[in-house]
């Protein structure tokens, strides 16, 4: 089993940053890729920004020059560092990671439980 634990959602007043974290554990081959997505109110779930092997990135452009990811990939870890928040990013954000639980298996995506992030003053 992989399981994804998310941290770092909250409150933020517009214009503020936050800094969300994810860690992948459990039965991990390989982590081929690692992502953020959200789900406004009433929204459907979207990509925020992914990042592969080889730190190739792609983010929405929605938060193109805001939000910046990256990760460690000795820890299993994905980041999100989010600046110049608007109350348009509020949003259950959820992390994403494709895995090989083990060598013989396919990648698998997991998903995390989410974090709310609320930006309003």
């Amino acid at each position: 089993q992989v399981q994804l634990v998310e941290s770092g959602g909250g409150l933020v007043q517009p214009g503020g940053s936050l800094r969300l974290s994810c860690t992948a554990s459990g039965n991990i081959f390989s982590n081929e890729a690692m992502g953020w997505y959200r789900q406004p109110p009433g929204k459907q779930r979207e990509l925020v920004a992914h990042i592969r092997s080889g730190s190739i990135t792609n983010y929405a452009d929605s938060v193109k020059g805001r939000f910046t990811i990256s990760r460690d990939n000795a820890k299993n870890t994905v980041y999100l560092q989010m600046n110049s928040l608007k109350p348009e990013d509020t949003a259950v954000y959820y992390c994403n990671a494709l895995i090989v639980p083990i060598a013989t298996d396919p990648a698998y995506n997991y998903w995390g439980q989410g974090t709310q992030v609320t930006v309003s003053s």
